[in-house]
């Protein structure tokens, strides 16, 4: 048995998304910009995908850019946004993606925006108090938080952090690429300007994305060409990729409830076996609390341990595909920046545990039978 809980980096295609993509790669080829009968039935897929998209988020297809995944629509949407509208202030956090983060450090760096960041606590929640004072300082400025972290799984309410932001005339924009296909998003209730999506976090295709744009802004392309994507963004489309992204994200609002129930049963039995089978087990973030962790991600805190040194290299021999790291900046090994900003004990090794709809009970406890023969092993030694 090889048990994969990585899914908050990539999950597995769904077999029902491929069968829906394969007559795009050999059948129906044509370049969705030429205007015969080839290239239109092409572009036709695409636009019923963008309108399936729009349906399911409650929103103008108009609304809908397709991109090469969340990197390029976070990219789109602060560097665009900034550019166009002539923001000088930008308001984060320091536990975001480095999509967005380094985007906006780059532009800070730059002299273009002058960033400030929103305090978090040591369980990982932003302080919307601060983000609150933030905009009575620095009105009309660019928010970016993302609706949850991909490390430790803190949910951030962005409904109430983008009505603050529409009281101070300021733009919001969310990197939902952790719970697109995973939370129902109603665009017509969520006071937000951008949004975004990537496809291979909800059993999609890797290399496609899209970013949701708020009709009131009006923004230029990030990327230059041809008039694809109403001007939005040059390129021939990614075609079998939007297929395949319109399929995952209707399979998975269509079996969400279902999928949610079972994967918080994972995550729970998982919390609950490792704090039976390995004394000083802890948890980054706040994982017990459901309705504010993301259920498809655990982030554990081990105890001090020489084992902890090769914890992922030790995990893979074991057949266990996981992710994480230390809080410490060791070498060129490089730490994780939200673990530092909640200041976890750098003496700790941490991996993250990231389930979908195909993992089972008997993996979640192959996981934890291994883990802690692991450390139980060294007590021995």
């Amino acid at each position: 048995m090889r048990v994969y809980l990585d899914n908050a980096a990539t999950t597995p295609l769904d077999k029902e998304v491929l069968e829906t993509m394969l007559p795009f790669m050999t059948e129906f080829y044509g370049n969705p910009s030429s205007i015969h009968t080839h290239g239109r039935e092409v572009r036709s897929a695409i636009e019923k995908s963008r309108k399936t998209i729009a349906q399911l988020l409650n929103t103008s297809p108009a609304e809908i850019v397709f991109t090469s995944g969340g990197t390029e629509a976070d990219n789109t949407a602060i560097r665009c946004s900034i550019e166009a509208l002539g923001i000088k202030h930008a308001i984060s956090s320091p536990i975001e993606h480095h999509a967005v983060l380094h985007t906006l450090e780059s532009l800070h760096k730059a002299g273009r925006i002058q960033l400030h960041m929103v305090e978090v606590d040591k369980k990982g929640y932003i302080n919307l108090n601060h983000l609150e004072e933030l905009l009575k300082q620095y009105p009309k400025s660019l928010v970016s938080l993302m609706h949850a972290n991909n490390e430790i799984g803190n949910v951030t309410d962005i409904q109430l952090a983008g009505e603050l932001c529409r009281q101070h005339g300021a733009l919001f924009h969310s990197d939902t690429v952790q719970t697109m296909g995973h939370f129902r998003h109603d665009l017509q209730k969520l006071p937000v300007d951008f949004i975004v999506g990537a496809a291979h976090k909800f059993h999609g295709p890797k290399g496609v994305g899209f970013l949701y744009i708020n009709a009131q802004n009006r923004i230029q392309p990030f990327i230059h060409g041809g008039s694809q994507e109403r001007n939005m963004r040059g390129g021939t489309e990614n075609v079998y990729g939007i297929i395949g992204l319109a399929k995952a994200l209707e399979i998975a609002y269509r079996d969400m409830d279902e999928h949610q129930q079972h994967i918080q049963r994972l995550k729970s039995r998982m919390i609950a076996k490792l704090q039976t089978e390995i004394e000083g087990i802890a948890f980054n973030g706040d994982p017990i609390q459901s309705d504010k962790s993301l259920y498809t991600v655990l982030n554990v805190s081990l105890p001090i341990a020489e084992v902890g040194e090769m914890l992922l290299f030790n995990l893979d021999i074991n057949k266990i595909s996981a992710s994480g790291g230390s809080a410490c900046t060791s070498g060129s090994e490089i730490g994780s920046h939200v673990l530092r900003s909640i200041d976890a004990n750098p003496e700790r090794a941490s991996v993250r545990f990231s389930f979908s709809k195909f993992n089972t009970e008997q993996e979640i406890d192959f996981a934890v039978q291994t883990l802690a023969e692991m450390y139980k092993k060294e007590k021995v030694a």
